[in-house]
């Protein structure tokens, strides 16, 4: 696609408003009775106007009255990560609301974890009449067919938190998932030096293969690591495949810790993966702050490992930004407009078609007992009472975690 200059688009905005604008003001001044504008000018909004309160959905909501057509949500599963269930899809649902989406317009799925009916809802969401989709490929291959699909009706389709290789989406919304590899590898790199890790005997652990994020988030913290492994100052031990199936994470765990015994050290890209594998060392008597494990998604479990001294940190991603943005650019897509300039703040290469993707990319958060309190807690992402019941209260005293 051909690429525009975000001061070309501003400039298309600014000129379109101004006409707006004098079309609305333009009555002779003879007149005794003011003519009321045919249409508002399009709002204007940024990927930074995203924040707890919503306010920015509001703000676009004549962009409801000016469109047509349902939009459809499909997100992947429910095993990767707890998150589509406990937050996308309430957070959509409520960013769509406030902008004034119909609720009958509103169609938010969950494919749990099958390709095909991935792409069946995408069929039967454009033959009920969606007008755009928003898709959270379980892979590109299904994400690809669905974008084919789509294109072929004239539906466009928002890529949302994974990015479909070879597709023909219009727009990406995500988080900077290189930056979450470099929060991982950086966070594992520290907490070795805080733990007194001598020796580090690192197992490096990935993401499925078929999900491009995890690449990235590979990209991200072996940029970091390497430097480490070449130089001799930490040992690369282990390589498995990749998975975002716990149980066969445990697995890839459990025959390479067999294996290599010296192992004291395990970069896991997310806290749901690393939780069986926290639990099966504490049955083999490792110690807290001992046996350093990074995570992602910030989910109740991966939590408590943290601030328990079993997992180095966490990283979190405000998904409240990311569904607001998504929803945001669905609503504009709906009403046949070019989002504003500053909405989309990026661009993420398809490296299939070598094709810059215009995206909105949204800033995760590495968190640590200390910040517990200052994230994940203030946001309400996780409740204090939840994170801190039973043998957790001692945990959140020592790290002034209440609420």
């Amino acid at each position: 696609m051909g690429f525009i200059s975000r001061r070309t688009i501003a400039l298309t905005a600014v000129a379109a408003s101004a006409a707006l604008l004098a079309a609305a003001c333009g009555s002779s001044s003879s007149s005794t009775t003011s003519t009321p504008p045919t249409s508002s000018a399009i709002p204007q909004i940024s990927a930074a106007s995203f924040n707890l309160t919503f306010s920015a959905m509001t703000t676009i909501k004549p962009l409801a009255a000016r469109g047509k057509g349902k939009v459809a949500v499909i997100l992947p599963d429910t095993v990767s990560s707890t998150r589509y269930v406990e937050f996308d899809a309430p957070y959509l649902k409520k960013s769509f609301q406030l902008a004034g989406l119909p609720t009958s317009d509103t169609i938010i799925q969950n494919a749990l974890g099958s390709d095909a009916t991935q792409y069946s809802d995408a069929q039967a969401d454009i033959t009920s009449g969606a007008t755009v989709l928003v898709v959270d490929p379980l892979d590109s291959g299904v994400g690809a067919r669905i974008e084919s699909y789509a294109k072929s009706h004239g539906v466009p389709v928002i890529d949302y938190d994974r990015l479909t290789l070879g597709g023909t989406r219009k727009y990406y919304v995500s988080f900077n998932n290189t930056y979450v590899g470099t929060l991982l590898g950086n966070g594992l790199v520290s907490c070795i030096a805080a733990w007194h890790v001598a020796k580090p005997q690192v197992m490096v652990m990935r993401g499925a293969p078929t999900d491009n994020n995890a690449t990235l988030f590979a990209n991200g913290y072996l940029a970091v690591l390497q430097s480490k492994f070449s130089s001799g100052a930490y040992k690369d031990v282990a390589n498995p495949a990749g998975t975002w199936d716990p149980p066969t994470a445990l697995t890839e765990f459990q025959a390479a810790y067999t294996a290599h015994p010296s192992i004291n050290a395990v970069l896991m890209p997310n806290d749901e993966n690393g939780a069986p594998i926290i639990h099966y060392l504490i049955t083999k008597g490792i110690k807290p702050m001992t046996f350093p494990v990074t995570g992602q998604d910030a989910t109740l479990t991966g939590l408590q490992n943290v601030i328990s001294g079993y997992q180095c940190g966490t990283v979190y991603k405000p998904i409240y930004l990311e569904a607001q943005a998504a929803a945001a650019l669905a609503m504009y897509l709906r009403a046949g407009v070019t989002p504003p300039a500053g909405l989309v703040n990026g661009m993420a290469m398809d490296v299939n078609t070598h094709v810059d993707v215009p995206s909105i990319l949204e800033t995760p958060e590495w968190v640590v007992p200390s910040t517990v309190q200052s994230t994940v807690i203030k946001d309400g992402f996780v409740p204090a009472s939840q994170l801190c019941s039973g043998s957790y209260a001692a945990d959140c005293t020592k790290y002034g975690i209440t609420g």
